[in-house]
């Protein structure tokens, strides 16, 4: 079974001398999403809710609607496939559109097309200080990262403390293990606020308002179609979060003084 980090070796130079170390990087490598059979593509990802992924990415991509539509998920022994079976045979997209996210992301799904949700104008309501407490609950939870370094932290929040938390190199990835969690668990709270340190692009974006998240907050930036999409979403896109400051991009009224 494949591992979500390694062992490594290197030499640092520093202060015109060389000093061994001894380290664990985190894990990148191929795993395949089998549907009903036939294998439909390849996510480069860490190796870890693995199942949740391949669920998540079917619900986020409109293939699946709920956790009742999947029949069974099974990692197979070598850790390299994910199998699902559904309850329906589905059609596979006829082509997968190469999307900005790293470690090649890809999608079915038009960036400009109108993701069947509405949100409520100014609601849920979130103080300032709540934006800077969840980054920090979000960093607190970054187990991965802190042993390895170099991958990407999600989590999925009910407005007062972290419900969900998902990590890979790959900042798409985690939001569709948070999806697949979210289905596998039955967990979806009332309110659904959604932090990450990846950059918002236009898939981050498609994939929050899929999950019904009125808010989105990123340690990072959003991108200008991410903005576009998260005015006609009416979501409230925030970057660039710290404990005690932040950018609110759209849909400023959701968060009160």
């Amino acid at each position: 079974m494949i591992t979500p980090q390694k062992a490594i070796h290197y030499e640092r130079y520093e202060f015109k001398k060389w000093k061994p170390f001894d380290a664990e990087t985190i894990v990148e490598t191929p795993v395949s999403l089998t549907v009903n059979g036939k294998v439909w593509l390849t996510f480069m990802c860490t190796p870890v809710n693995l199942e949740a992924m391949s669920v998540g990415f079917l619900y986020n991509e409109g293939i699946i609607e709920a956790i009742e539509e999947v029949e069974d998920v099974r990692l197979c022994e070598h850790g390299d496939n994910v199998d699902v079976w559904l309850s329906h045979s589905v059609e596979q997209p006829q082509s997968w559109r190469r999307t900005s996210g790293c470690t090649g992301g890809v999608t079915a799904v038009d960036a400009l097309a109108r993701v069947d949700v509405s949100f409520d104008s100014d609601q849920p309501k979130v103080p300032p200080e709540a934006i800077g407490h969840l980054v920090e609950s979000l960093f607190q939870n970054q187990q991965l990262y802190r042993e390895t370094g170099g991958v990407h932290t999600s989590a999925l929040s009910d407005g007062n403390e972290i419900v969900l938390v998902a990590e890979d190199i790959g900042r798409h990835n985690t939001l569709d293990k948070i999806a697949g969690l979210c289905l596998m668990e039955n967990i979806w709270p009332q309110t659904r606020l959604l932090i990450t340190t990846g950059r918002i692009s236009s898939e981050m974006l498609q994939k929050a308002a899929r999950l019904k998240a009125p808010i989105l907050i990123s340690r990072t930036s959003p991108s200008s179609l991410s903005i576009e999409m998260a005015e006609r979403y009416g979501i409230t896109l925030i970057g660039y979060a710290r404990r005690d400051r932040f950018n609110v991009y759209t849909n400023a009224q959701r968060v009160s003084l």
